[in-house]
């Protein structure tokens, strides 16, 4: 997993519009890049509609959310829709994305180990590295220590 003080890999992926969004177009600004399991899911659709309803927050300390799952740009549309999310959810189909930042790993759930998404958060400065790990904390109050650290 990459740690603070790196520079964070940069990316193209397709957003829920389908149109390709770059980690690069957004340099000046701080990015909040979280990755999570699987769209519409109970524990990501509390994570995604906690920050959902910081956006105003979010926006006044200049910065810009986008979740990363290994979902199709068809369900990100769904999941956008169905909970009325107002950022950028992209879609990492193949895993590369999350292989690069070091949260596709081996997880285990009721007895079965598979790969699959680390949920975890890394907050990228406005010269495009690291600023910080977001790796412990519940679904729910994601939201409250990233505004936690930011507001520090």
């Amino acid at each position: 997993m990459l740690h603070e003080g790196q520079k964070a890999p940069d990316f193209t992926l397709q957003d829920q519009n389908d149109e390709s969004v770059s980690l690069a177009s957004f340099k000046g600004k701080k990015v909040l890049v979280y990755f999570y399991p699987r769209a519409s899911t109970p524990g990501c659709t509390v994570q995604a509609c906690a920050l959902r309803d910081s956006r105003a927050e979010l926006d006044e300390l200049n910065v810009v959310v986008l979740g990363i799952s290994p979902d199709t740009p068809k369900k990100l549309t769904n999941f956008t829709n169905k909970q009325d999310l107002n950022f950028t959810l992209l879609a990492d189909e193949d895993h590369a994305v999350c292989e690069a930042y070091g949260v596709w790993q081996l997880k285990k759930f009721m007895g079965r180990e598979n790969m699959g998404v680390v949920r975890t958060s890394f907050l990228i400065n406005e010269n495009g590295e690291i600023e910080h790990v977001f790796n412990k904390f519940k679904t729910k109050d994601h939201h409250e220590v990233v505004l936690s650290y930011l507001n520090q």
